[in-house]
């Protein structure tokens, strides 16, 4: 236990986010392996647990029930040493995360990385939007201190390994606050 009486964490929570195609799940899984963090997926959470309010047709994909969520994840989050994978940020509690990582790919390779995916129409367009305007970082700077918001370039595998590599430089320097 810590002097004020709360249980140390076991490590940082970092959330990861970006518009979909950004590389989150490739760098969160890398991530993951090289600090024994734990990984949670939030899409699969949702489909796993039932932490939605139904389908969205138009969107394709599950209405997440936010709330459920935050529900679901606070045990975890408040025991520490959590890589959070989700294309939104705005609805965790401020106090979860010691690190937010935005990353932030080329409107090109997204397109191409999107297509591959099978997005198409709406789904396609809205997302690469997203990117251009750099709605994720703006969502993050905005619910997040500013000094633990950091984005990072993920187009290529390289910029995926460096961005790893320096997050896990990160984990191993990490001491939790007092």
């Amino acid at each position: 236990m810590a002097q004020n009486g709360s249980v140390r964490k076991r490590g940082p929570n970092i959330l990861v986010t970006g518009t979909p195609g950004t590389g989150k799940t490739t760098t969160s899984s890398a991530l993951a392996e090289a600090t024994q963090l734990r990984h949670i997926i939030i899409g699969d959470l949702v489909k796993e647990k039932n932490l939605h309010d139904g389908w969205d047709d138009e969107l394709d994909c599950y209405i997440i029930n936010e709330d459920l969520v935050c529900d679901e994840l606070e045990d975890l989050m408040e025991e520490g040493g959590n890589i959070v994978d989700y294309h939104g940020c705005d609805f965790f509690p401020e106090r979860w995360f010691d690190r937010v990582v935005v990353l932030q790919t080329d409107n090109t390779v997204l397109y191409d990385r999107l297509s591959r995916r099978g997005y198409t129409g709406s789904k396609l367009s809205n997302n690469i939007e997203c990117e251009i305007f750099q709605v994720l970082l703006q969502e993050a700077k905005e619910s997040y201190p500013e000094d633990i918001v950091v984005a990072l370039k993920s187009d290529t595998i390289e910029d995926i390994s460096r961005n790893v590599a320096s997050l896990t430089d990160w984990v191993g320097s990490w001491h939790p606050a007092s």
